[in-house]
């Protein structure tokens, strides 16, 4: 049986401020929204290309701090898109690991981690 990418879910705790994360910055759409009633918390799906991010304020449906990684194109290419975005809260930086990666950490304001990395190739592989 044949299994498709999961969908991690990341706690927050204010809407507005996740919708100015997730949306203004790092350029995700908002796919859906659910609550169950007025005043109950909010759970949504966010997406860019095929990453696909759940985010809840509901108690227990995720731990804050969670962390996620993040394959793009060029990390390069990405972070200077983020750089020229007036969000004050993120200056990432790139950080060149031995294991022949690129990669740069993002944390959202509810302190879970977006890693975004590239492997040398690995688009072009895939791209014929």
């Amino acid at each position: 049986m044949e299994l498709a990418a999961g969908i991690p879910i990341f706690s927050i705790f204010d809407v507005d401020r996740a919708c100015e994360f997730y949306c203004d910055y790092l350029g995700f759409t908002v796919d859906f929204e659910h609550r169950f009633g007025e005043n109950t918390p909010l759970y949504m799906q966010v997406s860019r290309s095929s990453c696909v991010i759940h985010l809840s304020e509901h108690h227990g449906d995720a731990t804050p701090g969670s962390a996620l990684r993040v394959e793009v194109a060029d990390v390069d290419d990405f972070i200077g898109e983020l750089k020229k975005k007036p969000y004050r809260y993120a200056k990432p930086g790139i950080i060149d690991q031995p294991w022949n990666m690129q990669e740069s950490t993002i944390t959202d304001p509810f302190g879970n981690k977006l890693v975004f990395y590239a492997r040398p190739n690995a688009f072009s592989e895939h791209s014929d």
